[in-house]
């Protein structure tokens, strides 16, 4: 569990306002977000730092956990995107095909004259399925990385 100093907890570390154990102080210096919580109980082991200490701190409200639940704009966010992906998955081909065309375009002519015929085969497909015939040839010429976008384009993902 990745833990992080609150804002108080800021405070009295500059401050010293909240009278710390040496072995709390040791620790609670420590956690900056990147560590893990059982990686800094095995730092400060040999200094005697218990779980104890560290829940203390979290008691004094110095340290939170740094991954809370996720708010609800984040799970009205996540939806909305569920609800999005679900539509794109409906798509008729010819909208597949708006969608797809400008990017098999745009990877073709990304490759110059070593791309010239492939690119004349793009521009002569009118169809989904044509396209859809042609893409194999893309992911060839341009590599898998670089097709992922129109892969996603074509076949609903």
């Amino acid at each position: 569990m990745l833990m992080v100093k609150t804002e108080a907890g800021h405070r009295v570390m500059k401050d010293r306002s909240v009278p710390l154990t040496p072995r709390q102080r040791s620790a609670f210096i420590l956690f900056d977000g990147k560590r893990t919580l059982e990686d800094i109980l095995k730092a400060t082991a040999p200094v005697g730092v218990s779980r104890e200490d560290i829940d203390k701190l979290v008691e004094l409200g110095l340290l939170v956990d740094a991954a809370p639940q996720e708010t609800a704009a984040e799970a009205d966010a996540a939806s909305a995107q569920a609800a999005a992906a679900e539509q794109h998955k409906r798509r008729t081909p010819q909208e597949r095909y708006a969608e797809a065309y400008p990017i098999a375009t745009r990877l073709t002519a990304a490759l110059g004259l070593r791309g010239f015929r492939l690119n004349l085969a793009v521009e002569g497909a009118t169809s989904y399925e044509q396209l859809l015939e042609v893409a194999p040839r893309i992911r060839d010429a341009v590599g898998p990385e670089k097709y992922q976008p129109l892969d996603n384009a074509l076949n609903d993902r």
